[in-house]
């Protein structure tokens, strides 16, 4: 049971990495569809117990990247696709495949500037941002400059490489 659901996680996350470097999008269909799916497998699989578990990662997988999104570091299908992945994994999961995605998406933004040639400009830019906090005790933001926009962060292959370095490292399912 357990390496049928470990599959369908896996194409899942695949699919959905794949849209989001292609498209710039995680398709509301692939999203939805899993999560209802992981909701009824669970439910099938252990009955209410199941279903609670399920539910409980559906919430917790939106809760945890729903600031990221709100304040536009994420876009929506980024946060749909943590709930449904908190939906197969349920609520400790996906707390630890957002852990493993947190980091992978720093490693993977600081690359990504880096290749660009904007990591210097965008850390000045957060320097003073840092600075002015530590001496005014007001937290001022300043917004990059155009030379500074670089290419858009496709989080969904952060989100299944971290879901899935979290799923190697504890290979538990409930």
């Amino acid at each position: 049971m357990i390496s049928s659901l470990l599959l369908f996680l896996g194409i899942l996350l695949l699919t959905a990495a794949v849209s989001d470097s292609r498209f710039h999008r995680i398709p509301n269909w692939l999203t939805f569809s899993a999560a209802v799916l992981a909701i009824l497998y669970h439910t099938g699989t252990k009955g209410l117990e199941g279903f609670l578990f399920s539910i409980e990662g559906v919430g917790v997988g939106i809760a945890v990247l729903i600031i990221p999104y709100l304040i536009g570091g994420v876009g929506a299908g980024d946060a749909k696709l943590m709930a449904a992945v908190g939906g197969l994994l349920g609520p400790e999961g996906v707390i630890m495949a957002f852990l493993f995605t947190a980091i992978i998406g720093g490693i993977y933004a600081l690359v990504l500037l880096a290749f660009n040639g904007i990591l210097k400009e965008t850390a000045k830019r957060y320097g003073t941002i840092l600075k002015t906090f530590i001496f005014t005790q007001k937290f001022i933001y300043v917004s990059p400059s155009e030379k500074e926009k670089g290419p858009k962060l496709c989080y969904g292959i952060a989100i299944a490489l971290g879901t899935t370095l979290s799923v190697a490292f504890s290979i538990k399912i409930w």
